[in-house]
């Protein structure tokens, strides 16, 4: 981000902490939104009488809109304030948590999904932004560690809350609970922040480089949403939107280049440490991010789990990493980032492997224990990974190469949902193939005739049990290739020169 930022001193101290809670409270709700839904996923579809694939598009078109809109946060910031930014987005926010907890067509759920992303897009970083003048210099450290634990207590309590919404209530619920705090931060936020406003200033702004990054972009996601169930490339329209999708990117990347304000500034991939560890951070976060996706499907929708139970087996991995984050933290002054992230990269890409001992008749215990041993790693991958990624461009890129970090991860998270589904569907086709060529029905229908099924009932439970040994099958495969591309990406690490700064996270955004 580019808007000024000076030091604290328009907060009174006492109103320090309470100002400070409102931002991490207003990220807070930005990062549980994305994944407080992937519980939720089987009880929408059944709810709006659409498929899971079709459900995975709530997913995704929530981190489009938000990768997009996040490199215009610099120039709304300056155009209308950073304080008028957070407090408008946050009511943007909390209107299309209502229409989506509302609606009642899948069209309308994505659309206002669409809009959640927008607004928050601008809550995140302006959380962060003013987190460093609510407090002053002598405390930023605190103000940091606020905000970053924000990010880990997201994805914990998001599948929590979610999974325990949906059962209790109902899946509108997990869009609602959004509107309180949206209010509360918006009272508190107008109360508290105003002393901290910005001057306002008109920036000139990249219209021509948006337009491509919405083109090819949008192309791009819906190729692979809409790909899977369109028999991908032998549809003329999934042709033609890829076609459109690279000639796009081809053509932003160009402009980008040539423009003096571009709206993503690509130059500083010019920078061999930056583009390294972006690479492997996209590649890492995609592969982490499919399991959020994959798993509580497959507990819900063939193992029978609650939507809570759901959560909570998902949340163990967030709550292991708070218990190593702040020896992390430790570790990074003392430490090549390269190194800790080739760990992190080790770790997490070697215990998804556990899983692919997962049956069907694993219970809760056997299906969360791993999460927790793999959520120990994973603070080990991210935050040396972030830093290494904002210490290896020069001081004045730190914002470009922040929210093109930004961008990056976000786009990842939405490229992996779409692909993850679509690897796991297709291999659990695959496998559906193989397991009824290799079944002996004669033997098995005899087995069920003699305990009283009829002969429809009979294929219907020999039917069922292909289904779900398929469908589990397809998921060990699926973790197979997140693990080998985890590993991938932690031999990749090497090829990026050891930074010449070190330590934590910087704060430009």
């Amino acid at each position: 981000m580019s808007a000024a930022v000076s030091v604290s001193g328009g907060i009174a101290p006492s109103r320090q902490i309470l100002a400070g809670f409102v931002l991490a409270l207003g990220n807070f709700m930005v990062i549980l939104d994305l994944t407080i839904a992937n519980v939720s996923i089987p009880h929408i579809a059944g709810s709006l009488g659409i498929t899971l694939e079709q459900g995975a598009w709530i997913i995704t078109s929530y981190a489009v809109a938000e990768a997009i809109c996040v490199p215009l946060t610099g120039w709304v910031a300056a155009r209308f304030g950073s304080v008028r930014t957070f407090v408008l987005s946050m009511v943007g926010f909390g209107i299309f948590s209502l229409l989506c907890g509302i609606s009642g067509t899948i069209g309308m759920l994505i659309a206002c999904r669409i809009g959640q992303g927008i607004f928050g897009a601008f809550l995140m970083p302006m959380s962060q932004t003013l987190l460093v003048k609510v407090f002053p210099p002598e405390k930023a450290n605190m103000a940091m560690g606020l905000w970053a634990s924000t990010l880990l207590m997201g994805p914990a309590l998001g599948p929590i809350i979610g999974g325990w919404l949906t059962d209790n209530f109902s899946w509108n619920w997990i869009f609602l609970i959004n509107i309180p705090v949206a209010v509360l931060c918006t009272v508190l936020a107008m109360a508290l922040l105003r002393p901290i406003e910005t001057d306002r200033e008109v920036l000139p702004i990249d219209f021509i480089g948006l337009l491509l990054l919405v083109l090819w972009v949008g192309c791009l996601q819906l190729v692979l949403d809409l790909g899977r169930n369109h028999d991908w490339f032998a549809d003329p329209m999934i042709v033609a939107l890829a076609i459109a999708s690279l000639i796009g990117f081809v053509v932003f990347v160009v402009w980008e280049l040539g423009e003096d304000h571009p709206i993503v500034d690509l130059r500083v991939l010019r920078h061999r440490g930056f583009s390294v560890s972006l690479t492997v951070l996209s590649l890492a976060f995609g592969a982490y991010f499919a399991s959020f996706v994959v798993i509580p499907q497959w507990q819900q929708a063939w193992l029978g789990f609650p939507a809570t139970d759901s959560g909570l087996s998902s949340s163990f991995v967030a709550f292991a990493g708070l218990i190593t984050v702040g020896l992390v933290a430790f570790l990074l002054d003392r430490f090549d980032p390269r190194l800790l992230v080739f760990c992190g990269l080790t770790w997490v890409g070697l215990t998804t492997l556990i899983r692919t001992n997962w049956t069907t008749d694993s219970d809760f215990w056997t299906l969360s224990l791993p999460q927790f041993v793999q959520g120990l790693g994973v603070p080990l991958m991210m935050l040396p990974l972030t830093a290494m990624n904002l210490n290896t461009v020069d001081d004045d890129e730190v914002a470009s190469a922040a929210g093109l970090q930004s961008f990056v991860r976000t786009i990842a998270t939405a490229v992996a949902t779409s692909v993850t589904l679509s690897y796991w569907g297709d291999t659990q086709r695959l496998a559906r193939n193989d397991i009824v060529g290799t079944m002996q029905p004669e033997a098995a229908q005899a087995n069920l005739s003699g305990l009283g099924f009829s002969p429809d009932q009979t294929l219907q439970v020999l039917g069922n049990m292909a289904e779900l040994e398929a469908t589990t099958l397809a998921l060990i495969h699926t973790f197979w290739v997140t693990s080998s591309i985890t590993l991938f990406a932690a031999v990749l690490i090497w090829l990026a020169p050891r930074p010449k700064k070190s330590g934590g996270m910087s704060m430009g955004h």
